[in-house]
C-alpha cells in the first residue's frame, strides 16, 4: 500500500505592492502544486502570506502554519517553499523553526533548493540561509539609500501623511511619479486648535495638559481622520512633531523604535503649518510639565507622599498598604510589597534596614 505525504504549500512576497499585482503569489503556487503532484504528495493547506517580510516570525499565515505543524497529530508531513529565502531571511530563527517542526515530524522542502538529511546537506541549508540573510541587509541597505536620497530632494516617501498634511503628485520621472505633502485645511486646522489648547486653554479653562487636551478634543467630537477617539499617545506627538514647523525628519527610528544617530536623519521641508514661536513655547511648557521636573499633586489621591518617597536602601518607590482590615494605612517599598508575606520577610533578613522603617499614616 502506498503512502501519500501530506504537504503544504506556504507562499510569500515581501511587499504589498507585490501582492497587490499578483507578482510571483500565483508562479510559486503554479510551481508548488506542480511540485506535489510529481511527487505524489497530498497537497491538504496552503497559506498565503501577502505583503510581509521574512527577517522575523510577525506573520500571521506563518504562525498559523507553525502552529498546526507543531500540534499532535500534525495536519502534514512536509512543508514546501519556492525558496528557503520565503520560509526566512534570518538564519538563527530558520534554524528554530526548522528543528521546531522537525521535533514533530514535519519536513521543510524547497523547490529551487533540494537538499538531503544527512549532515553535509544541513550545513548546506544553514549556509544558505546565512547567505538569504546577508542579502536581505544589503537589499535594505540599497533601499534605505534611495529613500534618504529621495527625502533630501524633499519627496514623500509613500508612508502615512501626518495629520495636517496630504499626499499630492509633484513631478513625474519616467513611470515613476514623485509626491510631496501639502497642507490638508482640515485637519490643520485640529493641529492648530491643539497648540492653540495646550498654550491658551479653550476660553474656559486655562492652559491644557495632554489628558484634558483628549477629553476635550472627544468631548466636542473632534475626532481623527478615520472617525476614531483621539488618545494620548497621538496627541503628544503632534504636539512634539517638529514636521508641523516646516521639518519633518525622516529616518529617525530604527525598526525597535530607538532614536538613529543624527547624521542618519535627514530633514525634509514641509510647508508649516504653526509658527516656531508657538512650537517652542509648546515644548518650554511640556518640559515644565515634565514629571521629572514637576512631580504630580495627587490630590485625589489617598495620600499626597505618592510618587515622592523612595525607600533610603534599595530605591524603589514607596507606595501606600493597609493593615489590620484597612484600620490603618502604611508606606511599603514597592519592590517588596509586591513579593508573598514569606518572600518579603526573607528579603528584610537578607536586607537589614530594608524596608523594616515603614512610616504609618493616621487611618
Amino acid at each position: 500500500m502506498t503512502v501519500h505525504l501530506r504537504a503544504a504549500l506556504y507562499l510569500r512576497v515581501s511587499t504589498a505592492r507585490q501582492a497587490e499585482h499578483d507578482v510571483s503569489i500565483p508562479d510559486q503556487k503554479r510551481q508548488g502544486e506542480a511540485y506535489c503532484e510529481a511527487r505524489g504528495y497530498q497537497l491538504v493547506e496552503t497559506y498565503v502570506e501577502p505583503g510581509a517580510s521574512a527577517t522575523n516570525d510577525r506573520r500571521p499565515e506563518f504562525q498559523r502554519m507553525i502552529e498546526a505543524g507543531t500540534s499532535r497529530p500534525a495536519p502534514f508531513d512536509v512543508v514546501v517553499v519556492h525558496s528557503f529565502s520565503r520560509f526566512f531571511r534570518d538564519a538563527f530563527d530558520m534554524e528554530f523553526y526548522v528543528r521546531k517542526l522537525a521535533k514533530n515530524g514535519v519536513k521543510l522542502l524547497s523547490i529551487t533548493q533540494e537538499i538531503g538529511d544527512d549532515p553535509v546537506h544541513q550545513m548546506m541549508r544553514q549556509i544558505m540561509a546565512l547567505f538569504d540573510e546577508y542579502q536581505s541587509k544589503e537589499n535594505a541597505k540599497h533601499v534605505m539609500r534611495a529613500l534618504k536620497e529621495n527625502a533630501r530632494q524633499g519627496f514623500w516617501n509613500g508612508s502615512l501623511p501626518p495629520i495636517g498634511y496630504r499626499v499630492v503628485a509633484a513631478e513625474q520621472r519616467g513611470a515613476k511619479t514623485k509626491k510631496k505633502l501639502e497642507i490638508d485645511p482640515l485637519h490643520a486646522e485640529t493641529v492648530r486648535l491643539i497648540c492653540g489648547l495646550a498654550l491658551h486653554g479653550d476660553g474656559v479653562k486655562g492652559q491644557m495638559g495632554v489628558k484634558n487636551i483628549v477629553s476635550h478634543l472627544n468631548r466636542n467630537r473632534i475626532f481623527t481622520r478615520d472617525g476614531g477617539r483621539r488618545g494620548i499617545g497621538q496627541v503628544h506627538r503632534i504636539l512634539t512633531r517638529r514636521t508641523y514647523v516646516g521639518e519633518h525628519e525622516f529616518n529617525k527610528r530604527s525598526k525597535s523604535k530607538a532614536l538613529k544617530p543624527v547624521s542618519e536623519i535627514v530633514v525634509v521641508p514641509m510647508p508649516p503649518i504653526i509658527d516656531r514661536e508657538t512650537f517652542d513655547a509648546v515644548q518650554a511648557l511640556l518640559k515644565a510639565r515634565h514629571p521629572t521636573v514637576t512631580p504630580p499633586a495627587l490630590i485625589s489621591g489617598p495620600t499626597l507622599l505618592t510618587g515622592l518617597i523612595h525607600c533610603a536602601k534599595c530605591g524603589g518607590a514607596m507606595t501606600i498598604r493597609t493593615g489590620k482590615g484597612g484600620r490603618y494605612r502604611y508606606y511599603a517599598c514597592s519592590p517588596n510589597a509586591s513579593r508573598s508575606p514569606k518572600a518579603r520577610f526573607r528579603s528584610w533578613d537578607r536586607s537589614p534596614g530594608c524596608c523594616r522603617r515603614w512610616w504609618r499614616e493616621v487611618a
